[in-house]
């Protein structure tokens, strides 16, 4: 079920121009790069969460033969930039509290996995047996680990702050909202809680860093999302100019924000080439993904909504905590204030208030995973179906009452954010209608009185706040430009890791500047070709890269039909332009191909027609609105086995707004990985840690990850309308992440409630399905 703008390669399911290359073996990932004389990098990590180092013994590690270099932080640790008060990230402005942070450990270590040292050597078979060479000796500390608590402990994660709090914003309900509380008919409360899990992409964090003393420069291949955001990190770590750095980031196996920034691991074997003057290279393992890559969410949440007698909301106050873990990566990981701002989403809320604090604990720091202020949602929405059976309300029919309709848009939350251009009730709709919300009712009813079986219902409607115009994730720019051939190069500073950005952004530059799909490459994730950019993440590349991307091929076409009116001796506006072909309108015959007129451009300037310059390209920066809004709603049905605690999805619904999809494959492939993340967040995936910070979650058979058995068929519902933006797209690539969790929550809470039993927190592991059941957990 769809409405569709579709035009000639815009709106097409297109397949991916990429797929032939990475299905036949023949992509380019980081652990592809061989240089001739290339070292290989591992790390010593700390196996305590929070210790001070007394003594580090590398002499051992040293004469192991194959052996090049064992650094420790008294080698790495006194680069130009290594001791910053602030956050290493370059695209992030201003900074927000933080930590100093340092490539390797300095006088302490704060969280297992921790790194101590890194070992170069020939092979990566000789590095890891000289890590187990050095010897570290540590007094050990007691750790912080429960983030609930360690806002009040007097031991202190980083000795040189005053506390264990990292950001603390907001406060308590103003007088007028705790007036609200005092005269609504209904108020519900509850503390809820978002366990710590993490991206977990296919392909691993890697890198390899190639330093020329000969010439001071540095060529960097890294598994990134973002190149220019490494470059600018090398040059201001390193002090090596950037015009000097190359990074390239080549084929890249999923980041889902997890490579968005430069963590210390990969800045200290980049660091390491330095120092060597040599290539080095490194591939972590899964381990190490699990122990020392940024995680993920852990949150805890009190909120307290009132309703009127109808169920209308009145307002909302949260009081939230966020485990920030020891070194998050990019600041604080602080998404809890913005989560909060967000919170009143698809909905008529007229106050709300809010506290946020971020703690630090020692364990491994938390950073950015597809929809960091998910949260929101999260909260927000299993807030929604717990008031609606507290008092009495169908979920349904209460989100039904408060969402927001064509009528009250645009509309201001409460926090100040301007919200419009969404279709709430639309989505809404349309996703209850494919799953047959009436009918799924009856069938819960009838299952749960004559077989005793729980099935449940859940919904999760979100507005997404896309492509947003902050610092350099609020600017892209694109070089189209036509080769002599008649080819045409679209120039990037994307870094695609899975979207098929080399599809869609060829759609663009075809259905724009009047060419072929085949005759279009994009080239992307170099900074020594590509202009800069933000790279990719937040939702951004159709709005902004292909709002570049389309301005660009206009001027370029715009410029051929001049050049093409001059030999054909026609006015531009009597010109049309399809698949590279120039015609006078109405009479193909005359006509001429875009690769004449690029033997004119580039070759025979003195054909050109009087103030035509002789080049066939143009570059474009476009700059963002502050907000792109897109939306959703997703559903599913779900059945809960009593015995074992497995929960089997039976259906999947989701109705998306993402304005004019630039290949609806493409998007429902997007959606697609967003769903299995959430169904995996909420049912499978949970990195643990024991009172005493040692994480027991470190391989696969232990960190559950969803496979397709566990995967119901994905239903699709697309509703397009147009954005204010270039194209009229929205973002979406995070959206299957944000509205899947609250979805599968609520869904399972719907069938516990047959039991009369309440869920407040995540996960809904078979193990915590049973104790639910059988009374030996609450909450």
């Amino acid at each position: 079920m769809s409405t569709s703008t579709a035009g000639r390669f815009v709106g097409q399911k297109v397949k991916r121009v990429e797929d032939p290359r990475l299905l036949t073996g023949r992509g380019r990932y980081v652990d592809d790069v061989a240089v001739p004389g290339m070292l290989h990098a591992a790390f010593v990590r700390s196996d305590v969460p929070r210790a001070r180092i007394v003594r580090i013994d590398v002499d051992e590690a040293r004469t192991l033969p194959g052996v090049h270099a064992v650094l420790t932080g008294a080698d790495l640790n006194t680069a130009p930039g290594s001791m910053q008060p602030t956050m290493w990230a370059a695209t992030s402005n201003p900074p927000g509290p933080c930590a100093p942070v340092q490539p390797l450990a300095g006088d302490d270590v704060r969280f297992v996995g921790d790194p101590v040292a890194i070992v170069v050597a020939e092979s990566r078979y000789v590095a890891e047996d000289a890590c187990e060479l050095v010897d570290v000796e540590y007094e050990i500390l007691d750790p912080i680990v429960d983030y609930e608590t360690a806002a009040d402990a007097t031991e202190l994660v980083h000795s040189e702050l005053d506390s264990n709090v990292a950001m603390d914003v907001g406060g308590p309900p103003s007088p007028d909202l705790e007036a609200v509380f005092e005269s609504a008919a209904h108020v519900v409360t509850e503390t809820l809680h978002q366990h710590r899990h993490t991206n977990v992409p296919m392909e691993t964090r890697g890198v390899v860093a190639t330093y020329t003393p000969s010439t001071g420069s540095l060529d960097v291949e890294i598994s990134t999302q973002n190149p220019h955001e490494v470059r600018q990190v090398c040059a201001r770590f390193l002090g090596v100019p950037e015009q000097l750095i190359r990074v390239r980031g080549a084929d890249v196996g999923g980041g889902f924000g997890q490579k968005y920034f430069v963590q210390r691991d990969e800045l200290s074997v980049i660091a390491a080439a330095h120092h060597l003057g040599r290539s080095v290279k490194w591939i972590e393992d899964r381990r190490e993904n699990l122990i020392a890559s940024n995680h993920a969410r852990a949150d805890a949440i009190t909120v307290r909504m009132a309703l009127d007698e109808e169920g209308h909301i009145l307002g909302a106050h949260l009081d939230h905590l966020e485990d920030c873990g020891a070194l998050p990566v990019g600041g604080t990981g602080g998404t809890g204030p913005f989560a909060a701002m967000l919170f009143t989403g698809p909905y008529k809320v007229p106050q709300l208030g809010f506290r946020s604090r971020q703690i630090w604990t020692n364990t491994c720091g938390r950073g950015a995973y597809r929809g960091p202020w998910m949260l929101e949602s999260v909260a927000r929405e299993e807030m929604i179906d717990l008031a609606a059976r507290q008092i009495g309300i169908d979920p349904l029919e209460l989100r039904r009452r408060n969402v927001l309709h064509a009528s009250d848009l645009p509309y201001t939350m409460p926090a100040g954010i301007p919200i419009e251009n969404v279709t709430l009730p639309e989505t809404l709709e349309q996703a209850v209608e494919i799953i047959d919300y009436d009918a799924s009712r009856a069938e819960q009813r009838r299952a749960f009185d004559e077989e005793g079986r729980l099935l449940g219902i859940g919904i999760g409607l979100y507005a997404e706040p896309t492509s947003m115009s902050n610092g350099a994730l609020g600017v892209e720019t694109a070089t189209v430009r036509v080769q002599p051939s008649g080819a045409v190069t679209v120039m990037m500073g994307t870094g695609s890791h899975g979207q098929g950005i080399e599809t869609t952004m060829a759609q663009v530059v075809a259905e724009y500047l009047g060419v072929t799909i085949e005759s279009v490459t994009v080239v992307q994730g170099d900074t020594a070709t590509s202009p800069f950019g933000g790279g990719t993440g937040g939702s951004r590349t159709a709005v902004i890269a292909g709002g570049a991307a389309r301005e660009a091929s206009l001027e370029v076409r715009e410029k051929v039909l001049q050049i093409g009116a001059h030999l054909l001796e026609a006015a531009p506006e009597d010109l049309e332009m399809e698949d590279g072909n120039i015609a006078v309108r109405g009479t193909p015959a005359k006509a001429i191909t875009l690769a004449e007129v690029a033997r004119v451009a580039l070759n025979s300037p003195a054909e050109l027609p009087p103030d035509v310059g002789p080049s066939l390209e143009a570059t474009v920066s476009y700059q963002a609105p502050p907000i792109t809004w897109s939306n959703a709603c997703h559903a599913c049905t779900v059945e809960v086995d009593e015995t074992t605690g497995l929960v089997e999805v039976l259906r999947y619904v989701v109705s998306e707004d993402c304005g004019v999809m630039i290949n609806p494959m493409i998007v429902e492939g997007q959606v697609a990985g967003g769903v299995v993340q959430g169904i995996g967040g909420v049912l499978y995936e949970h990195l643990v840690y024991d009172d005493d910070g040692n994480p027991l979650t470190t391989t696969f058979m232990d960190y559950l990850v969803p496979t397709a058995a566990e995967v119901p068929t994905i239903e699709y519902g697309h509703i397009e309308t147009r954005s204010p933006t270039p194209g009229g797209h929205k973002g979406m690539g995070e959206g299957g992440a944000i509205g899947s969790p609250p979805a599968v929550f609520n869904a399972v809470a719907d069938a516990l409630a047959l039991r009369g039993i309440k869920v407040t927190d995540q996960p809904l592991t078979p193990n915590r399905v049973v104790d639910l059941l059988e009374g030996r957990a609450t909450g």
